[in-house]
């Protein structure tokens, strides 16, 4: 028998995130693209300037309408045609609006990459807004709100982000709208909206995958550079301001075998140059199975299958003055609840008294710095990431220096980022559950006054 000899590995090469070319259309469209040999998928990104905030008063949801709405139908082709003809190019098209902007999302084979950047362009140049379309979108949007609702970790959300921010503001109302403002909306207000903040050189496109054999400037000029629309408007983002006073509110769902747990409060963008520490020590408390929180209420309690601590943007702007949701969530079972929450502020009172070990602090940064290669494999996550930097008003290599920065952070600063992102007396936690059976046990654990809302 003959044996072949053993492979030997390779000396490691050093990974860095991807870095982007910047460019510009005659049109005023600012294009990033980003060649990555091998991925034969290349994915899109189209980053709107059409924040939630700027939505007409009580038409809550109409950037959600009109995100939808971009692929049913243009100036060429009906809905059923517009589909057809992206199903030949084997391309998805997808597109959604949250607080930052609108994001228009392609995915197509390298060899369609024309036709399917020509059909993108169709969608953003001339949508058809069809009185039709867009009430099916509304009618469509209407029947997802009950779902929404009783969902408990959708309803914890929605209730978190009415306490946090005051009524006025944007950010304290369903991204999507509610059920008396999506009501309102028909293809006028449609149309109106996508006027107003739809056009080139306000928007940014993102391109990434193997462009080898493809002149992308010739690509690019035959189609996204066909769109045209005028200067971009100046506007004023308003200023988050939120209210993070210790208490709770508890949802109230009689019956429920459940508690669905969100505890959270507002903390600075991915500007403030906390960010980096800050990640490694949320990751620490409660990133993974082996974090501390699950190492409580999990391995050692059993209240629940997994509790997660996380940070989520919620707006970014140049100057800092934008917004992170800082939040800790998960689910226990219902006799459980006042001790699961007793347990979860020992381990912020041990973090902290005693910070973390250098063991925790080792761990997440191996996990966080060393699963980047795996998390960037494919184009359509490198292109999420940058336009998420486009969106948050970043610079082209931020995600690329975070890395480095994280690599750098010590044991103490991951400490310090993740005691301030978390103090005991300033957070806002809302239960999803039934009340008859978990306020009173709430009550005596003392972390704040306690309310009973309808669910």
């Amino acid at each position: 028998m003959e044996f072949h000899p053993q492979p030997q590995a390779g000396a490691p090469r050093v990974w860095a995130f991807p870095a982007p070319e910047r460019g510009r259309l005659d049109n005023g469209l600012t294009v990033l693209r980003c060649h990555r040999p091998g991925q034969q998928v290349v994915a899109v990104e189209i980053v709107l300037d059409a924040p939630l905030d700027a939505e007409p008063e009580g038409l809550d949801g109409v950037a959600t309408i009109m995100a939808r709405a971009l692929s049913e139908g243009t100036d060429k082709h009906s809905a059923e045609e517009f589909a057809a003809e992206l199903e030949r190019c084997g391309a998805t098209l997808d597109a959604h609006a949250d607080h930052p902007g609108v994001r228009v999302s392609l995915e197509v084979p390298a060899s369609r990459l024309h036709k399917a950047l020509g059909l993108l362009a169709e969608a953003l140049r001339a949508p058809a807004f069809v009185d039709g379309e867009v009430e099916r979108l509304v009618r469509n949007r209407l029947d997802e709100i009950p779902h929404e609702t009783a969902n408990p970790a959708r309803r914890a959300a929605k209730q978190l982000s009415a306490e946090l921010f005051p009524a006025t503001s944007r950010m304290s109302r369903p991204r999507q709208g509610s059920e008396d403002t999506v009501a309102r909306i028909d293809a006028a207000a449609v149309r109106a909206f996508y006027e107003a903040h739809v056009r080139p050189a306000s928007a940014t496109a993102v391109v990434v995958g193997d462009l080898t054999g493809i002149d992308l400037d010739a690509v690019l000029a035959d189609t996204l550079g066909a769109w045209t629309g005028d200067a971009p408007r100046e506007r004023a983002a308003s200023a988050v301001t939120a209210d993070d006073t210790g208490r709770v509110v508890i949802v109230d769902r009689p019956g429920a075998v459940q508690t669905q747990l969100l505890i959270g409060r507002v903390g600075p963008d991915r500007h403030d140059s906390v960010w980096p520490a800050q990640i490694v020590g949320t990751y620490c408390l409660g990133g993974t199975l082996t974090s501390r929180l699950d190492r409580v209420l999990r391995e050692e309690k059993g209240y629940t299958y997994g509790v997660r601590a996380f940070g989520q943007v919620l707006r970014s702007l140049p100057d800092g003055s934008g917004a992170a949701m800082l939040a800790i969530s998960g689910s226990v079972d219902t006799p459980n609840t006042g001790p699961a929450l007793e347990d979860l502020w020992k381990v912020l009172r041990t973090l902290a008294a005693e910070g973390l070990t250098d063991a925790e602090r080792d761990a997440a940064v191996h996990n966080l710095v060393g699963v980047a290669p795996l998390k960037y494999e494919t184009a359509a996550s490198v292109a999420a990431t940058l336009a998420d930097q486009v969106e948050q008003h970043l610079p082209d290599d931020f995600q690329a220096r975070l890395y480095q920065r994280l690599d750098a952070t010590g044991t103490v600063e991951a400490t310090a980022a993740v005691v301030s992102a978390f103090p005991q007396d300033r957070l806002v936690t809302v239960l999803v559950g039934d009340a008859a059976r978990i306020k009173a046990p709430v009550e005596a654990l003392g972390i704040g006054e306690v309310t009973v809302v309808a669910g």
